[in-house]
Parts: structure tokens; C-alpha cells; sequence
């Protein structure tokens, strides 16, 4: 058993039976009382966030998990399809592991999936920055450049994205899949 003092960001933890992934910790030393940890907690089967103390010291069990880098082959319902580039094993996984980021996903895409003991995908991340092509956008206004102006787009997986006047259709862009936000251009 480990302790509280091992915590890291993003380490998988056995919280009441059930599986948690750590997404934040703060230690703290309040002035007359014993120090303790905040730490913000994800349940890695229903997705809800949680928040627990724990004492500064006290036993943590941590569990082991495996990171494979998986390909994406297409979606199934709202399972995911992906295959293992070694084996070429199918894995289904349910979409709401990936989140928000699922719309910005195109064959072919590598994603890292979290396996707890055999072949039980817990968690799946997809890339930081994916490029796409912009497949439909409004024409931008000559001289409406005064201020960091933006109109909606479509890209090629569907999902719409808010993109400077500059950038027109057919163009190549480069997203954050965190925030859904436009980076920059790609030639």
C-alpha cells in the first residue's frame, strides 16, 4: 500500500471499491490542524467527478494500469471501434470514455487507451491537436478585421468550430481537442 504522498496527477487509485482516476491534488497545512490532501477524483465507469480529503500519511491503494496506443477504425452506435496496430485486435470502447473530443475524430487517428488487468479499457484520450479540413464556412466580410472577429465552421467529422474571418473552405486547420478551440492554419 502506498500513501498519500505519492498522489500524482493522473494516477489511477481504489477509492470505495471503485476505480478513480486522480485529476487534481492540492496538499494542504491549514495553520492549527494536521495537514491534508484535496484531491479531485474522476470514477472511471460513470464519469462523475467527486471530491475527497484525505489525511497527510494515509494508505492509498493504487492500481496498475496498462497505456496502448490504439487505432481508430470507425464508430459502431456509440461504441468505438479501434485496433491494435501489433496484434490488429478489435477493441469496442463506449464513446463517453473519450468525452467532448469524440466529434474531432477521423479514421485512422491514433488514441491512448487505459486498461485496467486484462482487456478492460478504463479511460481513452484522443490527440492534444488533430488537423482537419474545413468543409463549409461562411465567406468573411472585407474590413471586419478590427477586432479578433470569428464566424462558425463545419469540419470534415461534422463538428463545428468557431475560426477567424480569415479562413475559408477547403482550407486545412489545426484544433485543440480539449477546448475545441482553432490553433492556427496548416498549409
Amino acid at each position: 500500500m502506498a500513501s498519500t504522498a505519492d498522489l500524482s496527477k493522473g494516477s489511477f487509485i481504489r477509492h470505495n471499491g471503485e476505480l478513480c482516476q486522480v485529476l487534481e491534488y492540492q496538499h494542504r497545512t491549514p495553520g492549527n490542524l494536521r495537514a491534508f490532501y484535496q484531491v479531485v477524483l474522476r470514477n472511471t465507469k460513470s464519469g462523475k467527478q467527486m471530491e475527497h480529503r484525505f489525511r497527510a500519511g494515509e494508505s492509498i491503494e493504487f492500481v496498475r494500469v496498462e497505456f496502448r496506443e490504439m487505432q481508430f477504425s470507425y464508430k459502431d452506435g456509440t461504441n468505438m471501434v479501434l485496433m491494435d496496430p501489433e496484434t490488429f485486435d478489435q477493441v469496442y470502447i463506449d464513446g463517453k470514455l473519450l468525452g467532448d473530443t469524440e466529434k474531432f475524430l477521423k479514421e485512422e487517428m491514433m488514441i491512448k487507451v487505459a486498461f485496467e488487468g486484462g482487456e478492460t479499457p478504463i479511460s481513452a484520450e484522443a490527440p492534444t491537436f488533430v488537423v482537419l479540413e474545413v468543409t463549409y464556412t461562411e465567406p468573411g466580410v472585407k474590413g471586419d478585421t478590427a477586432t479578433n472577429t470569428l464566424k462558425p465552421a463545419t469540419v470534415e467529422t461534422g463538428a463545428n468550430v468557431m475560426i477567424p474571418l480569415f479562413v475559408e473552405t477547403g482550407e486545412k486547420i489545426k484544433i485543440d481537442t480539449r477546448t475545441g478551440d482553432y490553433v492556427e492554419r496548416v498549409k
